[in-house]
């Protein structure tokens, strides 16, 4: 398969391919240039590449993929504490039942894997945290993608959990996005896993020339990433779509999984998020990145957008330097922003959450 088709989600593989990371922090762009639009409005700061965001009561959950812990941060006032500890290249967390659950991802492309990880976490907030389920052996056992396994030091092509929600499927509890298995899974409350739905390998544009090492001939993974729940309990799945240009993708299911519609037309997604009125919000983390080595006044929060689709299909753009996650909360839309500035500056407390206004959103 094409070597973008499994990556380790876009922090490390993109962001080097675009020449942004530097082997020498100290020598890179100065994060003192960078600003927040002012109509992108800061809810809480001194996070290290937070990613998925999810709500419980008064309270945000994001997963702090660069501290390996979980973060709760209050609604009102953007006060902060870490709740969970100890989750390798934490992706997602949710909290139900007065647990919080948090995915491991995988480590970035070419470093050895982190022993625990590729897993689903549960922990009291506080407590240390226990496998819940084991998404890399669900994988390695049952391979719902048909694709050729891969099992080197350094593979992220069986398993690399990213965003989870609470399921509202009947009887059902928790879903995963697995962007490296390419599924969508299920997990039941006594934590036994089955595959929810399997989305197609992707063959237009640049992936219909791709290698792949599947039966489906040439193309690109689908690569779910985000998850979220929209107006009559309609599923959208944002799809990475192997990072190629413009084909990023977000599928709608029904409660019975049937494919009711796709949004194309996305470069490299990393969430979802759904109004009261049914438009559509759409992270592009790496909008705007350069293709070379950035030049010296290069400002590192340019890179990143979020694209709204309202419902007649009209297409607006914010920019939000590097949004990964993203959610809807009481009539307004949330971000996690500068998801990647560790692996960028190597250093932590840079990430936030920010709102942003519904007037950021222009025509391009």
């Amino acid at each position: 398969m094409h070597v973008r088709n499994r990556v380790a989600l876009v922090a490390a593989t993109a962001l080097s391919c675009a020449g942004l990371l530097s082997t020498t922090p100290a020598t890179a762009v100065s994060p003192k240039a960078a600003e927040t639009p002012a109509k992108v409005k800061v809810v809480a700061k001194n996070l290290t590449d937070p990613r998925q965001l999810s709500e419980s009561g008064d309270s945000f959950y994001v997963a702090e993929s660069g501290l390996n812990q979980v973060a709760q941060v209050t609604k009102a006032g953007g006060a902060r504490k870490t709740v969970v500890k100890g989750v390798a290249n934490a992706q997602g967390a949710v909290r139900a039942g007065g647990k919080i659950y948090a995915t491991s991802g995988s480590s970035n492309p070419g470093e050895p894997q982190v022993g625990g990880s590729r897993r689903l976490y549960v922990a009291k907030a506080g407590q240390k945290p226990a496998t819940f389920a084991d998404l890399l052996a669900y994988e390695l056992k049952h391979n719902p993608d048909n694709q050729t396994q891969g099992t080197g030091p350094t593979d992220d092509t069986l398993s690399n959990p990213y965003a989870v929600v609470k399921s509202r499927a009947k009887n059902g509890f928790l879903l995963i996005a697995d962007a490296g298995a390419n599924d969508i899974l299920a997990v039941s409350k006594k934590g036994k896993v089955s595959t929810y739905w399997v989305p197609q390998a992707i063959t237009t544009g640049e992936c219909a020339t791709q290698e792949q090492n599947s039966d489906a001939g040439p193309s690109c993974d689908p690569v779910p990433t985000g998850l979220a729940y929209g107006p009559g309990g309609l599923l959208y799945i944002s799809g990475l779509s192997s990072e190629a240009p413009g084909e990023g993708r977000v599928y709608v299911l029904d409660k019975n999984t049937k494919l009711v519609k796709t949004l194309t037309g996305f470069t490299s997604p990393t969430g979802v998020a759904v109004g009261s009125d049914g438009s559509v919000y759409v992270s592009e983390a790496l909008q705007g990145a350069p293709e070379g080595p950035p030049a010296p006044d290069f400002n590192p929060d340019s890179v990143g957008q979020v694209v709204k689709v309202a419902p007649d299909g009209k297409r607006t753009y914010a920019q939000v330097s590097q949004p990964t996650g993203l959610l809807w909360s009481d009539g307004k839309l949330y971000a996690s922003a500068r998801s990647l500035y560790k692996a960028f500056f190597g250093a932590d407390g840079a990430g936030q959450i920010v709102s942003v206004d519904p007037s950021s959103f222009v025509a391009q």
